[in-house]
């Protein structure tokens, strides 16, 4: 069995499609619970949410990661699926993230992306990317990405879960939990992914953001620049208005 975390800022546009492909999958609906994690959306994400969701929590650490962080906490199943509200799993997913993790050995899968907005740019992007990914897994360097990836619970508790950075928490998760067992990277395991930021601000600027913000959250250097976040995932410590 498997819980399914997805953190939701202000995504009434999205997340129903979202939550409709993990509702619909061949694994057998009483097999899993989706747990979306919601940092205080002033628009319909949570009404919306409720409609498919087992539970829907808001959110009290910083960061994406510590709104994963929030849902991993209250899930009932060894086995944590990761995705985001502006993407959509195929109707394999699940049941593919469960077979990766018949091997015992395992702690975490992850996969590759396809563009939602199936432009020529957006093919030819994510299939370089996938290739990169792919290679750099045999030298183990291990490319993972929040909106498609699964650990097991234990083992990510143990290692304090994810830190709280701007960009590249995905990224550094895998470097603390390949100490408690093989991180494995299953090309098949495919997600739809969203590559609206990457439309808005270009590909170069968007990477070069990503790059600089994660040079900056290591150093420390305190740099005056956008954050990567695609949403402003806040603190909250209120409770979710009925």
């Amino acid at each position: 069995m498997i819980s399914v975390i997805i953190p939701t800022y202000n995504e009434e546009k999205n997340i129903e499609n979202c939550l409709k492909a993990l509702s619909n999958q061949t694994l057998p609906r009483n097999k899993y619970e989706i747990i979306v994690v919601d940092g205080g959306s002033k628009d319909r994400t949570v009404k919306i949410a409720r409609k498919y969701a087992d539970k829907v929590i808001l959110q009290k650490s910083e960061g994406v990661g510590g709104a994963r962080n929030d849902g991993v906490k209250l899930a009932k199943y060894d086995l944590i699926a990761t995705t985001d509200a502006d993407c959509i799993a195929p109707r394999d997913w699940l049941e593919r993230i469960v077979i990766n993790f018949e091997n015992k050995d395992i702690v975490c899968v992850y996969g590759q992306q396809k563009p939602l907005e199936n432009t020529f740019k957006n093919k030819i992007s994510l299939k370089l990317s996938n290739i990169f990914i792919f290679f750099a897994y045999f030298f183990n360097i291990y490319l993972t990405v929040g909106a498609n990836m699964a650990f097991r619970k234990k083992p990510f508790l143990s290692v304090g879960g994810y830190k709280s950075y701007s960009a590249g928490d995905d990224f550094e998760l895998p470097l603390r939990l390949k100490k408690k067992g093989k991180i494995k990277h299953d090309p098949k395991m495919k997600i739809l992914f969203s590559m609206r930021r990457y439309d808005e601000d270009g590909i170069l600027k968007t990477l070069m953001n990503w790059i600089l913000n994660i040079i900056n959250e290591k150093y420390n250097l305190n740099l005056n620049i956008k954050k990567y976040n695609k949403k402003c995932y806040k603190y909250w410590n209120l409770k979710l208005e009925n």
